[in-house]
């Protein structure tokens, strides 16, 4: 499964691995162990978690008990939504290391432009602050890469605007049928790598007739399917699974979309 090893290159050079595997929504304990563990068994060097999951403890566990070299090993986390000023932000930074315990993160994001119970509401001043510790986590050394996710085209000018370090990528939810065409392109334009997580739209899409029948001329699943035409729009895909059998397909994508069917499906509207 060589996209497993494919990498894109972020803007300050970075490479980071094509395919994540996304633990949002995994259970903290042997659930998320037991996932990690089986995604770096079948190959998966891209791991990715959040503060607000809880459970980035097992997750760091997982890649410290794998026996994998830390320098092979690309591990995401987030600065929670909430954390809306440099000393928050700074206290949940040290959480999150602390929790990983692995030396080093490899890419580390705003989760959100705006706390989850106040979604879409202006924290331009806010952001400007969290950024601050960003970019000092970056300069450190004990950050590799720096990002935001969530951040939509204003989100992201506020942010340009101000910044000493740019974001090197924004993580947005994106799957066939929903994929922000005005963040893509912005983000993309401005040297960002778009990561797309929910790329199987929490399991909504997976028995979509349309993509079904697309999927059936590449004898592959819909979720083969999905995971695939996120790289074929220049996106990193995170897909999620727990099941050993569904994180070994959801890697088990070598194959090539055509151009047409790509037309039909960047078409879709909706993909439930």
């Amino acid at each position: 499964m060589t996209v497993l090893t494919d990498v894109y290159t972020l803007s300050n050079g970075i490479k980071v691995p094509k395919v994540g595997f996304g633990t949002w929504q995994i259970p903290a304990g042997n659930v998320t162990y037991d996932a990690v563990t089986h995604a770096l068994e079948l190959g998966y060097r891209h791991i990715d978690t959040a503060w607000a999951y809880h459970n980035e403890e097992s997750v760091g566990k997982a890649i410290r008990d794998s026996g994998i070299d830390r320098s092979e090993i690309f591990v995401t986390s987030k600065c929670p939504a909430e954390a809306k000023s440099y000393a928050d932000a700074k206290k949940c930074f040290e959480e999150t290391m602390e929790n990983l315990d692995i030396d080093y993160l490899d890419l580390y994001l705003i989760h959100a432009p705006w706390p989850w119970a106040e979604w879409g509401a202006d924290y331009s001043k806010e952001n400007l602050e969290v950024w601050r510790l960003m970019e000092e986590a970056y300069q450190s050394g004990k950050v590799r890469a720096i990002g935001i996710s969530n951040f939509n085209v204003a989100d992201m000018k506020n942010i340009f605007e101000h910044c000493t370090v740019k974001p090197m990528v924004n993580q947005i939810k994106y799957f066939i049928g929903f994929t922000e065409p005005d963040i893509t392109k912005y983000a993309q334009d401005n040297g960002l790598l778009v990561e797309a997580y929910s790329p199987l739209a929490t399991g909504k899409i997976l028995s979509n007739t349309e993509l079904t029948k697309i999927a059936g001329k590449y004898d592959v699943s819909v979720a083969q399917l999905s995971i695939r035409y996120c790289l074929e729009k220049g996106v990193l895909p995170l897909p999620k699974a727990t099941s050993e059998a569904h994180i070994r397909d959801n890697a088990d994508i070598d194959f090539s979309i055509s151009e047409e069917d790509i037309a039909y499906l960047d078409r879709l509207t909706t993909s439930k």
